[in-house]
């Protein structure tokens, strides 16, 4: 057997994140029903918007890296979703829930981010620039998505999940 190299790796985790994006874009309008901050159920459609942007960019570089889109079942972002949809059902009508749905939707960036970080990188050792570009597009998109969460989180989500709490 023939040992497998960096182009393996790669094609493995463009597999992973193809799957995770899929995933990601049929969940979302599940937690922008469930939210109940008129700004945070926004992210959440804003987010599957560019989520359709960014399967179309992950296409193109599976075009570029000369294979066919097809994705492979991703343990770590099906068990984020599976958390997140215990937080609907767990919350459904607690002043929480949009903190929950939040956290969920943080550790989902994150997760992006590391990946689409990784692909980024890689695909500049492999020779891929016109990859490495669209990779970055959607890495700054992620940070930008996180950003703005993290900052929906500060001004008012965790700050009404609390006054309401108490």
């Amino acid at each position: 057997m023939a040992q497998k190299g960096l182009e393996d790796l790669f094609h493995d985790m463009l597999k992973d994140i193809y799957y995770a994006e899929r995933k990601i874009l049929k969940t979302l309008p599940k937690m922008a029903k469930g939210a109940q901050n008129p700004k945070l159920k926004a992210a959440f459609e804003k987010h599957h918007e560019e989520t359709e942007g960014q399967l179309e960019r992950l296409r193109e570089v599976y075009e570029i890296f000369g294979k066919r889109a097809v994705g492979k079942t991703c343990p770590a972002i099906d068990g984020i979703i599976e958390e997140g949809e215990e937080i609907l059902e767990e919350f459904a009508g607690s002043p929480a829930i949009d903190a929950g749905l939040l956290a969920t939707a943080q550790a989902v960036e994150h997760y992006e981010m590391a990946r689409y970080g990784t692909l980024k990188t890689w695909a500049g050792m492999l020779g891929l620039k016109d990859a490495v570009k669209l990779l970055d597009e959607t890495l700054q998109q992620e940070g930008n998505t996180d950003h703005a969460l993290s900052a929906l989180a500060e001004t008012s989500v965790n700050a009404t999940a609390m006054k309401k709490a108490a």
